[in-house]
């Protein structure tokens, strides 16, 4: 069986509770490293969902290793601008902590070297067409029989069953698909996508607590399993309070711009020099907001007093408050409700966003020097644990970077490495 011995003996008495002794063989070893260091990811993804999975695994510590075809296959190194010395702004923003190895999966020797590496891998992940690894032999059932214990996710547009599981799909369309445009925009504006590929980072972050949960699973009964994740599968089971309206109520739900179906006032209000949030979540909250804009007799009118009045007569609430906020700055607004903790905020742009003390503060930008690049400035993790934290410790790779120390520690000689090579297989 290959997978990654637990530094702990972990056991399962009959009620289920899990308890742990230490193994013998950590003495000496520094156990404060990354949640998943030990846990090796052959990652044969590319463009988003699957990378940034995969990011968040490499962030955690897991050892990822990143295929593609020599060269490079992953078209997001092509995407731009903007590019920095050549190198995509896109590629870099989902492949940091990773180790590149590039192989020929068209050729069989290439597939077997897959397949060596699988064997003593904890997870493979991929985001081939339905049917492509089962063509190359490198389904999970087979690559089961040569590793018991191996994780295997696949990341698809709709899934590996179903009418639509032979079909591609992508971020934009799934948004459409999923309906998630329909309650995106306006009346006026039509149905909008997100402004960055949700349904991709979505299902991504689906498909690493589905790999995680695998991993631990793993330890009780020794066997890895099939994840099946799908892009559509990712956006509807997202749609949350908005997905149970229609299947409670029967009603189609519309689109409110940027106010919530459930809850008012919490939408975007004009001030005297630009919009701002403001976010009541409750009646004694909206108390509150009435007094501070000295309109204390709206909080007490049978129109107004409950939430599920004021959704009734949203539009008449928003006019009223709008009117009332644009006697004063947002900054007059935003100082005075959060003095009195409701909730606020403006609408920053990307330049404001970076150069907010609180995003400084949190850390949510990381200096790293790439070979290509130069200097590069990326989006920090917001995965903060106390002990095993987050390291940024490789630069999102140059294809095929690693390639010859990733086949040297599979045990390749530096012989067949060198034929690989000459053969265009590596």
């Amino acid at each position: 069986m290959n997978h990654v011995a637990s530094p702990y003996h972990i056991y399962c008495d009959r009620t289920g509770f899990l308890y742990f002794e230490k193994n013998d063989f950590t003495k000496g070893v520094d156990m404060v490293g990354g949640a998943l260091a030990g846990i090796k990811v052959l990652d044969l993804t590319r463009v988003l969902a699957g990378p940034y999975c995969t990011m968040m695994l490499a962030d955690l510590g897991a050892d990822v290793m990143k295929v593609e075809a020599p060269g490079g296959s992953d078209e997001t190194r092509g995407w731009g601008p903007p590019f920095k010395n050549g190198v995509s702004a896109y590629y870099l923003c989902a492949n940091r902590n990773k180790r590149s190895i590039t192989v020929n999966l068209k050729t069989e020797e290439g597939r077997d070297i897959i397949r060596t590496l699988a064997k003593d891998a904890d997870v493979l992940i991929h985001n081939f067409k339905t049917g492509s690894m089962e063509k190359w032999l490198l389904d999970y059932e087979s690559l089961q029989e040569l590793n018991s214990g191996l994780v295997f996710c696949s990341i698809t547009g709709f899934g590996e069953t179903g009418p639509y599981s032979q079909l591609p799909g992508y971020d934009f369309i799934v948004q459409g698909m999923s309906g998630l445009m329909s309650i995106t925009g306006t009346e006026e504006s039509g149905p909008l996508k997100i402004g960055v590929a949700m349904v991709d980072i979505l299902t991504g972050l689906y498909a690493a607590i589905s790999i995680q949960a695998a991993l631990l699973e793993r330890v009780k009964s020794g066997l890895g399993q099939k994840i099946d994740m799908s892009l559509l599968d990712a956006a509807v089971g997202s749609l949350a309070n908005v997905a149970s309206n229609y299947l409670i109520s029967g009603k189609v739900p519309q689109k409110l711009g940027n106010e919530h179906p459930n809850i008012v006032p919490y939408a975007t209000f004009q001030t005297a020099d630009g919009e701002m949030i403001i976010a009541v979540g409750n009646d004694r909250q909206f108390t509150t907001l009435c007094e501070l804009l000295e309109m204390k007799a709206i909080a007490q009118h049978e129109k107004f007093r409950t939430n599920s009045a004021r959704v009734q007569n949203r539009l008449e609430l928003t006019s009223i408050l709008n009117e009332r906020l644009q006697s004063q700055s947002m900054e007059y607004w935003t100082s005075l409700f959060s003095a009195y903790n409701i909730p606020c905020g403006p609408i920053n742009t990307m330049d404001r966003v970076f150069n907010h003390p609180q995003i400084k503060a949190r850390q949510m930008v990381v200096e790293m020097n790439h070979p290509e690049a130069g200097v590069v400035n990326l989006v920090g993790s917001p995965l903060k644990l106390s002990r095993t934290k987050v390291r940024m410790e490789r630069h999102p790779p140059v294809a095929g970077e690693h390639t010859i120390e990733i086949m040297q520690q599979a045990g390749f000689l530096q012989t067949e490495i060198n034929q690989f090579k000459n053969n265009n297989i590596i």
